[in-house]
């Protein structure tokens, strides 16, 4: 096997493993219960009480990654129930958004300049819409999450782990504004 085809065939094996790790660690976080909390009164307008969460649209080469950040944000819509998650025809309100990014980047390196900390950010940007009238209450917000590993890390950090950690942060974010702007 040439040097080139054993690079993408190492790359490909690792995409799929690291997809398949975050498919669980996903998994496991929705049975965990690990949402974000709402001091909400639970006092919500009508034309926003149902929300439907679409796919997100993957503008990056990362496979599956809007797959992971939707059910992610729809777990946490569930875990907060300030919201209630529906399909879309029944729906009083539309949550639609693409992730943009996903980058993997050399975060820090030791003293002979040899990296040894990477980081992986992600962006996204989410439109919340009021069904029957068409207003946008948060029109094309960018969120963002990093997440750091260490190559050498004892405690076995790794880019799943760093990309949970990004995938975190924006669900955090994206639940409190659009908890906040209900």
């Amino acid at each position: 096997m040439s040097r080139c085809a054993s690079r993408i065939s190492a790359k490909t094996w690792r995409g799929q493993v690291v997809g398949s790790l975050l498919l669980v660690v996903f998994g496991l976080l929705s049975l965990c219960g690990c949402g974000v909390y709402s001091a909400s009164s639970g006092r919500v307008q009508e034309e926003r009480k149902r929300v439907s969460v679409a796919y997100l649209e993957n503008r990056t080469a990362e496979p599956n990654i809007e797959v992971q950040l939707t059910d992610a944000i729809i777990q946490a819509l569930q875990d907060d129930n300030t919201l209630k998650v529906v399909e879309e025809p029944d729906a009083d309100s539309l949550i639609t958004g693409a992730v943009n990014r996903y980058r993997l980047k050399e975060a820090f390196t030791n003293a002979e300049l040899q990296i040894n900390e990477y980081q992986v950010q992600i962006a996204v940007t989410l439109t919340f819409e009021i069904k029957a009238t068409g207003e946008r209450v948060i029109d094309k917000k960018r969120f963002t999450g990093v997440g750091n590993y260490s190559l050498d890390d004892p405690n076995g950090t790794s880019e799943a782990t760093a990309r949970i950690e990004a995938a975190r942060e924006i669900v955090r974010d994206v639940v409190a504004l659009v908890v906040e702007e209900w």
